[in-house]
């Protein structure tokens, strides 16, 4: 906070400022104000697609206290971003400002946000804060799979080098069909990102690749056309086979593949 004590004003000037930032980078700024707002070169809208009212904080720290519903108030979050998913786990930044000097401010919460509900014209998503670090185990688990997220910090795979550009010819359900793909198999547990069309910007994981089809784990929530353009990431099986033959990359494993397993212990005398 800066300028002193500027709650304690016999006259306050404050709103609400709250900050979304989508993972595909897209950042929007929305108030409570009558009028817009700029903050730190971004542009609040006074079109909140959240209202103060609907923002409830408890003293637990189930989800960090903090629920929010809203109404599709702002052209800026449509229903079909909704329920594309644009905005499952984006950031989110609420804070209290003077909006006589928007400089000054306090933040309120932050955290991102879970999957959204929307039921009409109205969603519904709980804010996931520091809090819900607390619910990931404090020390790895064995297992002879790898647990590092392939191309991750752990991994040390540089993706940009098992990447490529494609364009689809024919979609079918969850199968798509691209031009010029013969190694579809190299994708299998991949990532794929729509480059145009209604989904662009929308990642979706892929369950399974062959020849030149691949095959997304859920059916994009939008129409997918022809000649769309997508961007394919490799996937890894997380065996230490694939990461040593096919990656060269066993120095990286983050798992225990000679680790004995649980049939050891029913294992007995003159048993093959």
């Amino acid at each position: 906070m800066s300028g002193g004590h500027w709650l304690d004003e016999p006259c306050t000037t404050t709103a609400f400022a709250w900050t979304l930032r989508r993972r595909d980078g897209v950042a929007l700024g929305f108030t409570s104000h009558d009028r817009d707002l700029e903050i730190e070169g971004l542009l609040f809208r006074a079109a909140p697609g959240l209202v103060p009212s609907a923002i409830v904080e408890s003293a637990t720290l189930d989800g960090d206290g903090l629920d929010i519903d809203g109404g599709i108030a702002s052209d800026l979050i449509s229903e079909r971003d909704l329920d594309s998913g644009r905005w499952d786990g984006a950031a989110l930044e609420v804070h209290l400002v003077d909006w006589t000097a928007p400089s000054r401010r306090r933040l309120l919460a932050a955290g991102s946000l879970g999957e959204i509900a929307r039921s009409g014209n109205a969603f519904q998503a709980q804010l996931r804060g520091p809090a819900a670090a607390l619910d990931h185990p404090v020390a790895p688990r064995t297992s002879p799979a790898c647990r590092a997220d392939f191309g991750g910090p752990e991994c040390g795979i540089d993706l940009m080098y098992h990447r490529r550009e494609g364009r689809i010819v024919s979609v079918r359900g969850e199968e798509l069909i691209l031009a010029d793909l013969a190694d579809g198999a190299r994708y299998r547990f991949g990532r794929l990102r729509f480059l145009s069309g209604p989904n662009c910007g929308t990642m979706h994981d892929i369950a399974d690749g062959q020849g030149d089809r691949i095959w997304l784990t859920a059916v994009p929530a939008l129409p997918v056309d022809a000649a769309t353009r997508v961007m394919l990431w490799e996937g890894c099986d997380r065996s230490i086979d694939s990461c040593a033959a096919r990656f060269g990359n066993a120095v990286n494993f983050r798992g225990e593949p000679h680790l004995p397993g649980n049939d050891l212990l029913t294992r007995y005398a003159g048993a093959t």
